[in-house]
């Protein structure tokens, strides 16, 4: 599959995953919208890619600006034929230790205001037929992990999110991706919150000789290019970990295979 041509609009695309992602469509003649809070460093991201940017500002939890940006990004040439639900924050914190507020901060983030950016999408990729939805999960959206019981949580969610939507819109032509990454060498550790809801300010040496965020997004894009659903970018342990978790196939082609045979309008006709 080539995306010469088409454009990706990306969440949380200052730095780490989103930032690599960014340049990798980028250097395969994909036009990039870059999302984030930081204006001054999605400039710099930009100006690394080589293809049309549009630097798109907004904090993903503010719905007013993310409605006004989704009719920017839709406006922008051709429409939206890639979303990356990116934008998170992690945690290092014993849950007995945490308080609600950091649930509710990392939840918002994490999966509420990535499906509100989704929905606020999904008329216009209903209406195209095609394209493509990312949703950046973790192997901690697979493995409850010690010391992310928020994080887990909205991870985890964010998978139940996508692998519904994906079956809804299986006879679409609109295809849905949740990736998986184990320790990538960003900062998501140190940006992690604590008990208190205040930044960790560390890193993890696990995090640090992680894979580098060009390598796991190179994996990412060619893992779409070949329709790969659930893509796991991981090593060692935890690619074990993501790998004995990984939904099957098989399950995946199931559900597609009840919405073609009538199943959501079935439930309609009950209410």
């Amino acid at each position: 599959m080539s995306f010469e041509g088409k454009t990706a609009w990306i969440t949380g695309a200052s730095s780490g995953i989103g930032a690599a992602l960014a340049r990798e469509w980028g250097s395969r003649g994909t036009r990039i919208i870059l999302s984030g809070r930081d204006e001054a460093r999605l400039a710099e991201v930009a100006s690394d890619i080589a293809t049309q940017t549009l630097v798109l500002p907004f904090d993903v939890r503010d719905e007013d600006a993310m409605q006004a940006a989704t009719k920017t990004a839709i406006g922008w040439h051709d429409g939206v034929d890639i979303f990356v639900a990116n934008a998170g924050i992690s945690q290092r914190s014993p849950a007995v230790e945490t308080s609600m507020q950091v649930y509710r901060d990392i939840i918002e983030i994490d999966l509420t205001a990535q499906i509100a950016a989704t929905q606020a999408l999904l008329p216009h990729f209903a209406k195209r037929g095609s394209g493509h939805l990312l949703f950046i999960s973790s192997i901690a959206g697979k493995v409850g992990v010690p010391m992310r019981t928020a994080y887990c949580a909205a991870k985890h969610g964010l998978i139940g999110y996508a692998d519904a939507l994906r079956g809804e819109l299986s006879q679409s032509g609109v295809g849905v991706h949740v990736v998986c990454p184990g320790s990538v060498a960003t900062d998501v550790s140190r940006n992690a919150l604590t008990s208190d809801g205040t930044k960790r300010g560390r890193s993890d040496k696990v995090i640090d000789n992680g894979i580098r965020p060009e390598d796991a997004a190179r994996r990412i894009v060619d893992a779409v290019a070949g329709g790969q659903r659930e893509i796991i970018v991981a090593e060692g342990m935890e690619e074990a970990m993501g790998e004995g978790r990984r939904t099957p196939d098989a399950l995946f082609d199931q559900v597609a295979a009840m919405v073609a045979a009538g199943y959501m309008e079935k439930m309609q006709a009950e209410d």
